[in-house]
């Protein structure tokens, strides 16, 4: 596949099908169920833009109560951080006194939850979580663990399923990686 990138074309080879995609979400939804206490409602809160479909995917197979709100992060030009994030959406008040699980569609440098978990914090949460469809742990500037993994993956820039090229191809239903 070719892709446009700026003034010039990129191959793309996918990196991950949609049947791997699949399997490893219902694999985290089933870690999730098991991890969430019984009964209690859990606030799914979606990275706009790029974890939406990961996100509907993922809550589709929790098995508890779900509330879900978004938030908005800005740190990408193109196919570079920019190396500073900003919040663009705010975090939502709901999140107080909630379990709430962030869904990331890929931790990258490590920014944008550094940046998003102490406000989730901030505004009361009781427990904060992240799973995140895609981990690059060479590429990470700062400390950042997520609690629920899809995949690890090398420093080459995705896209797909949700992640984007200066706002193209996130409806790829597979990913793959810019060689």
């Amino acid at each position: 596949m070719l892709v446009n990138v700026g003034n010039r074309t990129m191959t793309a080879k996918v990196l991950l099908t949609e049947q791997q995609i699949s399997e490893r979400t219902t694999e985290l939804a089933a870690q999730i169920n098991n991890d969430h206490p019984k009964g209690e409602t859990l606030v799914v809160l979606i990275v706009l833009h790029g974890a939406i479909l990961f996100a509907a995917d993922l809550v589709r197979k929790l098995n508890m109560p779900t509330q879900i709100e978004t938030t908005r992060l800005k740190s990408y030009a193109g196919t570079v951080s920019s190396g500073t994030v900003s919040l663009a959406i705010p975090v939502p008040d709901s999140v107080a006194g909630k379990n709430v699980l962030i869904i990331e569609d890929i931790i990258d440098s490590g920014r944008s939850l550094n940046f998003l978990v102490p406000k989730v914090k901030d505004a009361g949460a009781k427990l904060v979580r992240v799973a995140t469809l895609l981990d690059k742990p060479e590429a990470h500037e700062t400390e950042i663990t997520a609690d629920y993994v899809g995949f690890y993956i090398g420093k080459n820039f995705v896209i797909g399923y949700g992640l984007d090229l200066d706002g193209a191809y996130r409806n790829l239903p597979y990913i793959a990686e810019l060689v």
